[in-house]
């Protein structure tokens, strides 16, 4: 492995990517360090440490939200804006044709995706905002009317915005894919002080215990991830205009995993969402308001096991609901018989639909319980050994970190490749 990183940067062009993402990320952690005037920030971290929604909302922005810097949004109003677009992709047929164009229907709907992430960014600094104030936390005070409010307005959707070129220009000019890369910085820069005030207890059983536990984590992430269902197809002898074109066979890999982290973060966005609601409203006059809020908030406290229970359930669904939006057999059918393609012993069109998406519910059913077993393992380790709650690398953090390594290395391995060197995989 040391010898294929020592041949990465042997060659120029690789060199040259690498130290161009190395550089693009030294300037997303010097902008997650700017603050935004007019924030108490002794109060905002009281705040974050108890909110488990916030905390989940800093950790895919980078980091950036707990110092409440210019990049406090992060990528998140981009990253809403992709799964809008994609949901939207499925029952807008303007939106289905322009998939179909090819690379030129990506580069337009990747235009759409980033013109939709603007307003969802003046959405969110606004929510954030007006939250914050709420809590005393914005030592500037709260009203559109008032030129600082919207210097803040306007700083936070310009940071998320430079966020989201720099994550264009890793994919662009670097290697892997930039918004990924960007989550990664923020939640690697967390890891060293979480594992370090983890290893200062004096548990020492514990710690190798959880050590153990991390490694068999990050393999069955790997294995996973990279698991994948090929379906052989056979492409028949044809003729376009005076050419012969010989049939020959390859597969269709469809993935164990095809929704990514997606689904935990629809299942834990739902969740804490009425827990977030309702902690308004505990110290409401009304009575019967005031109970019911405090009866929401103790029901959803992400540290009991009726919590867990429905985080593992919502994950598994989303896991489906997702992926039924990101592969369409009937699509796939069709494709497969326009060129000419079959599954052996399938008959083409609604056969060949029917098989794949059984094919598809199957291999999902591994896929969702590997990712609800993901997001919850770490809460109920939380909750068999409270000193693991001081730990901010989740499974969703540890998921995301072992992912974007395992398609860098992969892209790197390519490379490589392509110029006679051995690569990482063996």
């Amino acid at each position: 492995m040391f010898d294929s990183l020592l041949n990465a940067f042997r060659a120029p062009d690789i060199r040259r990517r690498l130290l161009y993402v190395f550089g693009i990320l030294i300037v997303f952690r010097f902008l997650a360090h700017v603050p935004v005037p007019g924030v108490n920030q002794e109060q905002l971290a009281q705040y974050l440490q108890n909110n488990a929604l916030f905390g989940v909302l800093d950790l895919l922005s980078g980091g950036g939200l707990s110092s409440f810097s210019v990049v406090a949004l992060g990528v998140n109003p981009y990253i809403n804006a992709s799964i809008i677009m994609q949901l939207m992709s499925g029952v807008i047929p303007s939106l289905q044709a322009l998939q179909r164009e090819g690379e030129y229907g990506r580069n337009k709907i990747n235009q759409y995706t980033r013109y939709l992430a603007v307003p969802m960014a003046l959405l969110q600094s606004y929510g954030f905002l007006a939250l914050l104030n709420s809590q005393g936390i914005l030592s500037s005070g709260f009203d559109l009317a008032n030129g600082a409010t919207l210097t803040q307005i306007a700083t936070l959707t310009a940071g998320s915005m430079v966020l989201m070129w720099l994550g264009e220009l890793i994919t662009e000019k670097g290697i892997g894919n930039g918004i990924s890369f960007i989550i990664f910085a923020g939640i690697v820069s967390r890891a060293p002080g979480a594992v370090g005030g983890f290893l200062t207890t004096p548990n020492l059983p514990l710690v190798i215990g959880f050590a153990i536990i991390a490694i068999v984590s990050v393999a069955v992430i790997i294995y996973i991830q990279e698991g994948q269902r090929r379906i052989p197809i056979q492409y028949a002898s044809r003729v376009r205009g005076r050419r012969m074109y010989q049939g020959g066979q390859t597969f269709l890999p469809l993935r164990v995993n095809q929704a990514g982290v997606i689904p935990i973060i629809f299942a834990i966005s739902i969740l804490l969402f009425p827990q977030q609601i309702a902690s308004y409203f505990t110290n409401s006059e009304v009575g019967w308001v005031a109970s019911i809020a405090t009866g929401i908030v103790s029901f959803f406290n992400p540290r009991t096991i009726p919590y867990v229970a429905f985080y593992f359930l919502l994950t598994v669904g989303f896991t489906y609901f997702y992926t039924a939006f990101t592969f369409k057999p009937d699509d796939t059918a069709e494709q497969l018989r326009k060129n000419g393609g079959f599954i052996p012993g399938i008959r083409p069109g609604r056969p060949t639909a029917d098989y794949l998406a059984r094919v598809v519910t199957r291999i999902t059913i591994a896929g969702a319980l590997f990712l609800g077993i993901i997001a919850t393992l770490p809460t109920l380790l939380g909750l068999i050994f409270p000193s693991l709650q001081s730990i901010a690398l989740g499974g969703t953090g540890l998921l995301i970190v072992v992912s974007v390594i395992v398609e860098t290395m992969k892209q790197i391995e390519a490379q490589l490749l392509m110029r006679n060197y051995e690569g990482f995989i063996r």
